[in-house]
């Protein structure tokens, strides 16, 4: 049987159904697992995505042809059945399961297996191909607990407060800062967040995901709330006007590549924080068993290394070339957006 994805100049293709998964260059139909700006891009004829992922994607894309669909809902295109499944990456991030004449490929977009409460947890769905992602296809990339790292969040937090000190947290704008805001403790202090963060945060809400207070720098009436503030912004904002409002702020950056210590030192921050949106190595290896598949094609990370060992364990495995896992994307999409985002 011929395979169900192939690859193509404008991105991942399904021949039979005729339709592109996250593509990079404009095209008819896009299936979008997510609102990331190197998976959802301008320019598509027609998009569809989760439900849940629409405000996001109006909010980041504008005014697009957008059809929601429901997790587990099922349309049906040339005789291909698509349905979309929780990825547990961000809002409105997921799979996409294709089956035509009885074979059934999974094109897993970004995803983490454990839970956060800013969107639905991933769903293992079984299939016979498995596309995967492997941006932290590494075995030294392993997560502690989300709650450890939310503690030591707060304790960084309360001990810069009470020093009279903001505190500058660095995340993306869209996902990482809105879990963050749902991990952290409030009562600390007040919370600022840069002009790129806000729309995501209302996008959030209107979706129903609980985030405490928050307010724009130009909104913070009382100056001395910054002192004991934490402060959340995109990794963009260093070295900018923005970031020398808070010249005395201890600043931290929260993401997957902290588990590397020369990572931190590259950043110039005071603090990393191990904490991502992606699966680690174990992640990998629990979602991957989970699927059954015999086969499974690598994308966006250190595809050499997952192929081989997936290939030692037995499986068909091989790789795509894609242009997904570009931070550079991402954070030109945050830079561009919103009040106070300056360059």
């Amino acid at each position: 049987m011929a395979d169900l994805v192939v690859e193509r100049p404008e991105g991942l293709y399904c021949p039979p159904g005729d339709f592109h998964i996250d593509p990079w260059r404009p095209v008819h139909r896009a299936v979008i697992t997510h609102a990331h700006a190197d998976h959802a891009r301008v320019g598509h004829a027609h998009y569809l995505a989760a439900a849940p992922a629409e405000g996001v994607l109006r909010a980041r894309l504008g005014d697009i042809s957008l059809q929601p669909l429901a997790y587990g809902e099922t349309v049906e295109h040339r005789g291909v059945r698509v349905s979309l499944h929780p990825a547990g990456h961000v809002l409105g991030s997921a799979q996409v399961r294709i089956e035509h004449r009885g074979e059934v490929w999974v094109v897993s977009g970004d995803y983490k297996v454990e839970p956060d409460a800013t969107c639905a947890p991933f769903e293992p769905v079984r299939c016979h191909c498995f596309i995967t992602e492997s941006t932290f296809g590494l075995p030294i990339y392993r997560w502690p607990p989300q709650q450890e790292v939310f503690a030591e969040i707060n304790a960084w937090w309360a001990a810069n407060a009470a020093a009279g000190r903001p505190s500058l947290l660095l995340g993306y704008s869209f996902g990482k800062a809105q879990r963050l805001l749902s991990g952290v403790d409030a009562s600390i202090g007040p919370i600022v967040v840069h002009g790129a963060v806000e729309p995501v945060n209302r996008a959030y809400r209107a979706a129903g995901v609980a985030l405490p207070a928050t307010r724009l720098v130009s909104e913070v009436a009382d100056k001395a709330d910054l002192r004991r503030a934490l402060v959340l912004a995109p990794p963009s904002v260093q070295g900018s006007a923005w970031r020398r409002r808070f010249a005395s702020a201890s600043d931290a950056f929260a993401s997957g590549w902290m588990r590397l210590r020369g990572t931190r030192r590259r950043r110039g921050v005071d603090r990393g924080f191990v904490l991502s949106d992606h699966a680690d190595w174990p992640g990998l290896m629990q979602a991957i068993a989970a699927t059954g598949a015999g086969r499974v094609i690598v994308t966006h990370g250190y595809e050499a290394v997952l192929v081989r060992w997936l290939q030692q364990q037995g499986l068909q495995a091989g790789a795509f070339r894609t242009e997904y896992g570009d931070d550079a994307i991402e954070e030109a999409a945050a830079a561009g957006t919103g009040e106070d985002a300056t360059p």
